[in-house]
């Protein structure tokens, strides 16, 4: 075990060119560097952050959903039947057409009962209105007081304001109150966001937001534990910019408040796209390859954390794609129709096999009013 600690904590890796980790072990009295110890702490704080999220949407958002007339829908509950509950929970919540005609010989049933069985099961359970809303209120306040904190501890902090300063001295760079406290709750809470996946409301893109998280707690901690958390904390507050936009333009829409989502989603579109595409490339990751590269030099950590900011700016374009193509959209058709991004549950997914068996059936629109349904966003960001 000794040996495998030593193995993945290898100087080597970790350091620039001769500096140990001894030589970061007894700083002077009142000093304190950043350790991969103190990152521990966050998985506590997460299982709080938790514990005060679901208090939060019991008292707070669930009083708010209420006063905006924002209900629980109640769905048709299916009629009780093995076999079907069976194909439903192990082979396909959405049977194809030779799959319903074996069923509908197996139990003398006609295709169309067996079809809307199905529906009725997906809409069994499909999260309600309220649900979701509650959900986006809790994200919006996080994401709003994260954000909050962040740039106002960064702009009492030279290395806002000349990059630079991140590098000089590393990485013997004191870690502040502020910065820590800044670290460790994003990290706890991205830490929360992956326990509570397995009780949220059920996305298609639910594997992909867990890897998304997965990366984000670990670019975190890398950042961190290699004391590069003064630009860490820049990428922070840079993707935090916009995250409480989108859920404010989530909340407008549950509310029904078609005009405002509309309004919100084009600005935060427009943050989004002016802090990932600008921001982001033009003053953090120049900090990240060419003032770093002149002032400490490279080494094999710093390939590894640069390729992963990389990473990260490949997806900012892909997402700024989509955002942009549904911004487009509303302003060509008068709203926003399409999210594709993350707000579709699997399990709300309307009944699509009229479509296979049947004559095209009226339009219908998918998830909440027809807006934020149809695609996959994939958030979450949620910050990334």
């Amino acid at each position: 075990m000794a040996a495998l600690s030593d193995w993945f904590w290898d100087e080597r890796f970790w350091l620039p060119h001769n500096v140990t980790w001894a030589d970061l072990e007894d700083p002077a009295p009142g000093v304190e560097y950043p350790k991969a110890g103190h990152l521990l702490r966050a998985l506590p704080l997460a299982l709080g952050i938790f514990a005060v999220r679901i208090v939060f949407e019991r008292f707070i958002a669930g009083p708010c959903a209420h006063i905006l007339h924002i209900q629980a829908e109640v769905s048709r509950r299916a009629q009780p039947n093995a076999v079907l509950e069976k194909v439903f929970t192990s082979i396909s919540k959405s049977p194809d057409s030779r799959q319903l005609d074996g069923l509908s010989k197996q139990l003398d049933w006609e295709v169309r009962k067996i079809q809307r069985w199905f529906r009725h099961r997906r809409n069994q359970d499909k999260p309600s209105t309220r649900t979701k809303f509650c959900e986006s209120m809790w994200r919006f306040t996080f994401y709003l007081c994260i954000f909050t904190y962040g740039f106002c501890f960064l702009w009492q902090n030279p290395w806002m304001w000349d990059t630079r300063q991140c590098w000089y001295n590393y990485p013997f760079q004191v870690l502040t109150p502020g910065l820590y406290h800044y670290y460790v709750m994003e990290l706890a809470f991205y830490w929360s966001l992956m326990f509570s996946q397995f009780t949220d409301i059920k996305r298609k893109d639910f594997l992909i937001m867990f890897v998304h998280h997965l990366a984000t707690v670990s670019l975190i901690s890398f950042s961190y534990a290699n004391n590069m958390a003064r630009v860490g904390s820049l990428v922070m507050c840079v993707h935090d910019a916009s995250d409480f936009l989108l859920e404010a333009a989530k909340l407008a829409n549950y509310a029904k408040y078609q005009r405002l989502c509309d309004f919100l989603f084009v600005v935060f579109g427009a943050a989004f796209i002016g802090t990932r595409l600008i921001i982001y490339p033009f003053w953090i990751l120049n900090s990240t390859m060419f003032e770093s590269w002149e002032i400490v030099g490279p080494f094999t950590s710093w390939w590894v954390f640069n390729s992963l900011l990389l990473v990260l700016q490949v997806l900012h374009i892909i997402w700024s794609y989509l955002i942009a193509r549904i911004a487009f959209n509303a302003l060509m058709r008068g709203k926003v129709s399409k999210d594709v991004r993350s707000d579709i549950e699997s399990s709300s997914e309307e009944e699509t096999e009229t479509n296979q068996t049947h004559a095209a059936s009226p339009k219908r629109e998918n998830g909440t009013n027809g807006h934020f349904g149809s695609k996959t966003w994939t958030q979450n960001d949620d910050s990334w």
